[in-house]
């Protein structure tokens, strides 16, 4: 029978109220939400990671954070003052890869994920998925997206401590660590950490790697609200730290829709500020909601 390792109930914090894209707040807004039939603002997804990271620092240690990959469906939108629980199947001795789940305290399923370490992960939860995604069809506001669609090759990010992250990230990474869930020494001092530099979590490596992605200039029709359905990060010369420059390259690799969202799936390689050395990789499902844009045909949201 499988080991389940469980870690404590917490209460995520959302960060994103005053969020914006495309000159309109975002779905984290408790009026936006509103709008489109959600009780409040949910908690950005990624926030739940930082939960996972004691309990598969605790299986593979220091190879978690340099070569590590948590690759995440997101199931059931989390609102500010819900607890939720994350939880790891406990690998086999010399296994790479496992399970990993979050429920509220109720119960309800909040994220499935598989979490690995490298190089070989073998097939992650969001490979997967993309191999059984189900094609799009007369895509309305994706209508301009192809697969193949690149970024511009000029695009350098950093995170400093104190820098504010912009619009889509009205927050700064000293903020973060004020409310994480899970902190660690590491995270705001380079003495504390093993590498000498003080390390990005988990769950603000997707801050980094999409805070500046306006830049990219992909055509989506607006006024539009997104959300992350899927998300993967993996590192493959990690981790990334605070106050250093790194360059993104991005592409389209897929296009999806279900009956109420059309999804781009966006990969991100992180480079070092040269551009040669690949360090990290991160894979997001833009989840774009169909009656979020004005123009969308009355018939096609039934």
């Amino acid at each position: 029978m499988t080991e389940i390792l469980k870690g404590e109930l917490r209460r995520p914090v959302n960060l994103l109220t005053e969020q914006k894209y495309a000159g309109h707040k975002s779905l984290h807004d408790d009026a936006e939400a509103a709008r489109l039939g959600i009780k409040a603002g949910p908690i950005e997804g990624p926030t739940h990671f930082s939960q996972f990271v004691p309990l598969i620092a605790g299986v593979w240690g220091r190879d978690w954070f340099e070569q590590g990959c948590f690759s995440c469906h997101f199931l059931n939108m989390v609102f500010e003052g819900e607890e939720v629980r994350a939880e790891i199947d406990e690998p086999a001795p010399n296994a790479t890869r496992t399970l990993a789940r979050a429920f509220k305290a109720d119960g309800t399923p909040v994220l499935e994920a598989s979490a690995s370490v490298g190089p070989d992960h073998g097939e992650t939860l969001l490979e997967g998925r993309l191999k059984a995604l189900r094609p799009a069809r007369d895509l309305v506001i994706l209508a301009d997206l192809k697969a193949g669609m690149t970024g511009a090759d000029s695009e350098i990010v950093r995170m400093g401590p104190d820098q504010h992250m912009g619009d889509l990230y009205p927050f700064s990474l000293a903020d973060k660590l004020k409310v994480i869930t899970e902190t660690d020494p590491m995270y705001s001092g380079a003495g504390a950490s093993p590498w000498g530099r003080a390390v990005i979590p988990l769950e603000m490596v997707s801050v980094l790697a999409n805070y500046s992605s306006h830049g990219a200039r992909f055509p989506v029709k607006n006024p539009s609200i997104g959300l992350f359905a899927d998300l993967e990060i993996r590192m493959i010369d990690g981790p990334l730290f605070v106050d250093q420059d790194y360059l993104l390259r991005r592409e389209i690799v897929a296009l999806s829709e279900s009956r109420r969202v059309e999804n781009y799936w966006v990969r991100t390689r992180i480079f070092d500020a040269t551009g040669k050395k690949q360090v990290a990789e991160m894979l997001l499902n833009h989840g774009v909601m169909k009656a979020s844009y004005p123009h969308y045909p009355p018939e096609r949201l039934a």
